[in-house]
């Protein structure tokens, strides 16, 4: 699901905050710059912009509210990080790392869906898991590509020291990659997923998200200071989200033909990848998985992974370096240095009726 090279680390980013390139104290305001990528299921943001919902639902709280997409999944959130954007569309995996990771204190205000097989470890040589030791795998590196390649590894009793290396590739090089006789194995998201799998006979899904069900989320996080000063930023955002939910979940044509060819497919493409992906177009739905007792440990179990990997903030001195706070108060982590917050007040707004 991650789109791109890292530009820079979690270090560099504490570095950007420290030269004063951070955003200033919040404030209450009417102008918002949200940053989005190109995701089966963020598609709805680029929708709700074109199509005016998002323009409806700004004059309702008056406010405005500029959406702009960026190729580059990585260098979105960098931006955010840096102060230029309110809001940005993320994994929880590169929320913790990028933003919460370099002290920028970020809440999930929606949690979109999560990958029911849209994340996946595809090869054209190896038949099994087992058949990767010795050899080396494609992917962006320290992305949740490659925390999907290491569970991949674990369920088959290996890990990462069993390859010959990863290579770290671009989304953009990822086919190109694929498609040379040096690459055997990579990792990626949808929709390069099926279009590889459709494209080269020989390519085989040894492991997808499929099997760690609500580990890898799609988020809209935004800037935790900024929501607590304008309110209005949050209603206006997740009513928006949740209207293009309903057309998504009605099955209208036109919506769905709209996000299908903005993400460079069809509409039975598009079908296709919403298939692998666990849409919560229910906004009770989305309070739910926020409320969940197995998100608190997918999120330990993150938080390690990105530990192991040097990448939880600037020496980190354990896996338990930024605090994650959870509905009801919970937090895993450092309770004095909570930076990354699953509020699901505005999810809950949208499931009464109260927007």
């Amino acid at each position: 699901m991650t789109k791109a090279l890292f530009r820079f680390t979690t270090a560099a980013a504490m570095a950007l905050l420290a030269t004063g390139a951070a955003p200033a104290a919040a404030q209450e305001k009417t102008d918002f710059r949200v940053a989005w990528s190109i995701y089966v299921g963020w598609m709805p943001w680029g929708y709700l912009d074109e199509s005016g919902i998002m323009d409806k639902w700004s004059e309702k709280y008056g406010i405005d509210v500029e959406i702009v997409q960026f190729n580059d999944y990585v260098e979105s959130i960098n931006q955010y990080t840096a102060g230029a954007f309110d809001g940005v569309s993320a994994t929880n995996m590169d929320t913790l790392s990028i933003p919460a990771g370099g002290g920028v204190d970020t809440t999930a205000l929606i949690i979109g869906d999560y990958s029911d097989g849209n994340d996946a470890v595809i090869s054209k040589g190896a038949a099994s898991l087992a058949d990767l030791a010795g050899t080396s795998v494609n992917l962006v590196e320290l992305s949740v590509s490659h925390y999907l390649l290491a569970r991949a590894l674990d369920s088959a009793g290996l890990a990462e020291r069993d390859l010959d290396g990863v290579v770290n590739t671009s989304d953009a090089d990822m086919i190109a990659a694929f498609a040379t006789e040096d690459v055997g194995t990579i990792v990626t998201w949808n929709p390069l997923v099926s279009e590889i799998l459709a494209t080269y006979p020989d390519a085989t899904n040894l492991f997808d998200s499929a099997a760690i069900p609500g580990e890898i989320l799609a988020l809209m996080v935004v800037n935790t200071q900024t929501l607590a000063d304008n309110p209005d930023f949050g209603r206006a955002r997740v009513g928006a989200w949740y209207e293009v939910m309903g057309l998504m979940a009605e099955g209208d044509e036109a919506a769905l033909t709209a996000m299908a060819e903005a993400s460079g497919t069809d509409l039975e493409g598009y079908r296709a990848q919403l298939e692998a992906t666990e849409m919560f177009y229910d906004p009770a739905a989305a309070v739910a998985q926020a409320e969940s007792a197995d998100l608190p440990e997918t999120m330990v179990n993150v938080a390690e992974f990105l530990f192991d990997k040097g990448i939880l903030g600037v020496d980190a001195p354990s896996a338990d370096f930024v605090g994650i706070e959870y509905p009801g108060g919970t937090v895993t982590g450092d309770e004095g240095n909570v930076m990354f917050r699953f509020d699901p007040t505005y999810m809950q707004m949208a499931a009464d009726g109260a927007l």
